[in-house]
């Protein structure tokens, strides 16, 4: 078929290659409900967190460090999880950097709210370094998956920051093979690891008629590196989210 002729395919399923949202308010329910869609959620891959012999294998203090740099909420719950196992206090002087202002707020489920203690940045990785540079002197640590953007070392090295990356959890590949004979209109993907995870489960897929949306430039160039048709895009300028860009994508099939 024809790009001409699938761009004309009516969209009526979609399986978005992250988990189900917990909050009722999610844009995808709204997208779902608006365009008469039916939208699964399946996680293409997930987060196993090391054990602590894994992690005594890296030869890492943690008490070796005055300040540790969260970047994301699976961060801060391994770092907890593999302090507690590796029987580590943490002290009650340990400053905490949060990328945003949501990792921050997740934080308090495990330390007690102190301004004086706990820095956050607006979103970006490059919004939280002038807080970090402006305590250079502190010993940081940078709990991490096995995989890291490379611009957040770059940053931090840069700058001259006093920092250990330590993998805390890795990402691996879903078994999602009880999909094999189920077909979606859209698939939709975040990362280069979720574009990975559909050829290991699905090495001979075909794209056809299949749709294919993807958010950020690593997983746009994911998509053109395993030849496939991307479809959908996000951000642009005109949608910053995902659930919009499909949205106008959806609409402009009625045309």
């Amino acid at each position: 078929m024809s790009s001409e002729a699938t761009a004309k395919k009516k969209i009526k399923t979609i399986l978005v290659s992250q988990p189900k949202p917990e909050s009722d308010k999610s844009p995808y329910f709204d997208l779902g409900k608006k365009n008469k869609l039916k939208i699964d959620f399946r996680p293409f891959i997930h987060v196993e967190g090391l054990t602590a012999q894994e992690f005594r294998k890296q030869r890492i203090q943690i008490l070796d460090h005055t300040a540790i740099i969260f970047t994301s909420r699976n961060a801060v719950d391994h770092f907890f999880r593999l302090a507690t196992e590796s029987r580590v206090t943490v002290p009650e002087t340990m400053k905490y950097f949060c990328m945003s202002e949501a990792i921050a707020f997740y934080l308090q489920k495990y330390v007690v709210y102190r301004k004086r203690k706990i820095f956050v940045g607006e979103r970006k990785f490059s919004d939280l370094m002038p807080l970090i540079k402006k305590q250079i002197n502190e010993r940081y640590l940078l709990p991490s998956a096995d995989k890291l953007k490379e611009d957040i070392t770059n940053q931090l090295e840069e700058s001259e920051v006093k920092f250990t990356r330590a993998i805390f959890y890795r990402t691996v590949i879903s078994d999602l093979s009880d999909l094999e004979d189920v077909k979606y209109d859209m698939l939709v993907f975040f990362s280069p690891s979720g574009i990975k995870s559909l050829f290991h489960n699905f090495p001979d897929f075909v794209q056809g008629e299949t749709r294919i949306a993807a958010f950020g430039a690593t997983t746009h160039k994911a998509v053109a590196d395993h030849n496939l048709r991307l479809d959908c895009t996000a951000p642009t300028s005109e949608y910053s989210s995902m659930t919009a860009a499909i949205n106008s994508y959806v609409k402009s099939q009625l045309k």
